[in-house]
């Protein structure tokens, strides 16, 4: 789903972007008094013009001519060195603030719920956090910058205007107000169509990392016409949304042109009157010139930087939403000490809904005692993930409480939540980064050793050694040089190196081969004889050793017991396994027959 777009705010979100600069207030500082000192030479050139030719040319004083030729060459100068110093300053100030806002977007993603990124793409994310980011880095470097000197270059040209001719000077800004009578009709417009531009860019990005991700799927189904045309049609939005945008600013350009020859030509009507009335010196008129070109000059540029700004503010307003949303809350801490970690687990009456339309689990109480190994079984969409997310601390319960060693998960801060609770999913994701990397993440206290040690426990030390840099050999994106297997099996050595007490196996072994699968149940009857173990699974035969089985069904807890003792009530978990034993059944006898 598209984000809305909300009322314009310009004051607020200038004011929370304009904070980023706040750390960096003296280097700004310098910028505005080099930009002052730009404002004066600019203003400057001008007078030494009109100096020149009434005071000198019009008395044929070659050597106060060469005088002034020779002030003007150092203006020119001295600007050049100040606006290096000046452009140079101002973007060393951008990229810092880039730098920290980049920083806040990155860390504020880390530490949303998980529940948010059910809601949004990633390539939408992805976006905000860096297509966005440089609009703003752009407003930054030279947007506000450009607004500032032109400012200050409207100021001091307006009061070297009225030093040399007040009459002239009024004359000029009579056009000002249809300056701002072209340009308030055509604000809003352009704002809605640079907010449409980022709305329909994050829908195209959020399209492109989802067709590249199932590049696989769309191939195999044959899919790339269809693929193609609803692409087609995305990008064709986009590129209507970037018309509309220079529709607007196709107006606004020529009209303030319009309105700066304007201005010219009143001048020149009404200097050229003066001077023949012997009112005014022809240095005079030529000054003017050259103030009321330098005077449209600012506007004119602010009319360009105008489409900057309007697209930094409809970034800035997708940034602000995305730093104020709400982080999942902390826990409130009485003072108590946590309690030692033992891996005891309780589910007292759990209900848990994702959407307000219908609940995925529906009154759910089952214990684990410290070393205890509980098995949840049931059919797809029964609750069994659901239970493990809720347990982790990725969502959190709509009714009843989870008990982590006696206190609520709620309680738990959420780095010691995730040093007691160890999870391995059934859809592993790698790092770009080595095996050993993907083992030990930079955590304090996993060395090589323990990954070493880790490795070899699962089993996986056999096809590590037979990589090119073995454990430091890179797996690529998201592990795509290992096989899924392999991949599997790094995972389960990287929650085994960080040794929790507590371990959540989510189907961790259905997707391997029967070899590796073996290799896995291996470690896992050694490991788990000390930990307190809650194994998710489909395949009923990994779970025939644990302590005690809990059958969900549509949400609700409807067997508990051992597994034999669920086999003789012939209920849910019976029939469950009596399926899939007559399935493999059938699988090797069709496997033994001749072809």
């Amino acid at each position: 789903m598209d984000e809305p777009l909300h009322a314009p705010y310009d004051s607020q979100v200038a004011r929370r972007l304009l904070a980023f600069l706040v750390p960096y207030r003296k280097h700004v500082t310098g910028a505005l008094a080099l930009l002052l000192v730009l404002a004066t030479i600019e203003a400057l050139q001008p007078y030494l013009v009109k100096v020149a030719i009434d005071r000198y040319i019009a008395t044929g004083d070659l050597t106060g001519l060469l005088t002034i030729a020779l002030v003007y060459l150092g203006l020119l100068v001295l600007e050049l060195g100040v606006g290096y110093g000046e452009t140079y300053l101002t973007a060393w100030v951008g990229q810092q603030a880039m730098h920290d806002l980049r920083e806040r977007l990155f860390g504020r993603l880390q530490r949303l719920p998980v529940s948010f990124f059910d809601r949004q793409p990633i390539g939408r994310l992805v976006t905000r956090v860096t297509s966005d980011v440089e609009v703003l880095n752009e407003l930054f470097s030279s947007g506000v910058v450009a607004v500032l000197s032109d400012a200050l270059m409207l100021v001091a040209i307006a009061i070297m205007m009225f030093a040399v001719n007040a009459e002239l000077a009024i004359i000029t800004l009579l056009v000002v107000p249809l300056v701002l009578a072209i340009s308030f009709p055509l604000r809003r417009r352009m704002r809605d169509a640079q907010r449409e531009i980022r709305r329909q860019l994050a829908r195209l990005n959020a399209y492109l990392q989802e067709r590249v991700s199932g590049l696989v799927v769309v191939q195999l189904f044959r899919q790339e016409r269809a693929s193609a045309d609803e692409f087609a049609d995305i990008n064709r939005e986009h590129q209507s949304a970037q018309l509309a945008s220079v529709h607007y600013y196709a107006l606004f350009y020529p009209l303030i042109e319009l309105v700066g020859a304007l201005a010219v030509a009143l001048i020149v009507w009404y200097g050229g009157g003066e001077i023949l009335r012997g009112a005014l010196t022809f240095g005079a008129l030529v000054a003017f010139l050259q103030y009321a070109q330098k005077f449209f000059r600012p506007i004119r540029d602010l009319a360009e930087k105008y489409n900057l700004l309007q697209a930094a503010m409809a970034s800035g307003e997708r940034l602000i939403t995305l730093l104020d949303e709400p982080l999942a809350p902390a826990p409130a801490r009485d003072g108590r000490q946590l309690p030692p970690p033992h891996g005891g687990i309780v589910f007292d009456d759990v209900w848990f809904r994702y959407t307000a339309d219908s609940w995925v689990l529906r009154g759910v109480s089952f214990g684990v005692q410290p070393g205890e190994k509980l098995a949840l079984v049931g059919p797809t969409g029964s609750g069994k993930t659901t239970c493990a997310s809720l347990l982790c601390g990725f969502y959190e319960p709509t009714k009843g409480r989870i008990l982590l060693d006696g206190l609520d998960v709620r309680e738990y801060p959420r780095d010691e939540l995730s040093r007691r609770v160890g999870l391995v999913l059934q859809d592993v994701f790698l790092f770009s980064r080595s095996v050993a990397d993907n083992v030990h993440l930079d955590t304090a206290g996993v060395d090589d050793r323990n990954v070493a040690a880790a490795l070899e426990a699962i089993g996986a030390n056999g096809f590590v050694a037979e990589l090119p840099d073995g454990a430091d050999t890179e797996v690529g994106e998201r592990g795509r040089s290992l096989s899924t297997g392999q991949k599997q099996l790094v995972a389960f050595a990287r929650v085994l190196a960080h040794d929790p007490p507590l371990l959540v196996l989510d189907e961790a072994t259905s997707s391997v081969d029967s070899a590796s699968e073996a290799l896995i149940e291996k470690a896992i009857g050694q490991l788990m004889a000390a930990r307190s173990s809650i194994v998710i699974a489909h395949r009923l035969s990994t779970i025939r050793r644990v302590d005690q089985i809990v059958v969900l069904h549509k949400g609700a807890v409807c067997e508990h017991g051992t597994h034999q003792g669920l086999l003789a009530r012939e209920g849910v978990y019976a029939r469950l396994y009596e399926l899939q034993f007559a399935d493999q059944e059938g699988r090797r006898r069709l496997a033994a027959e001749p072809t």
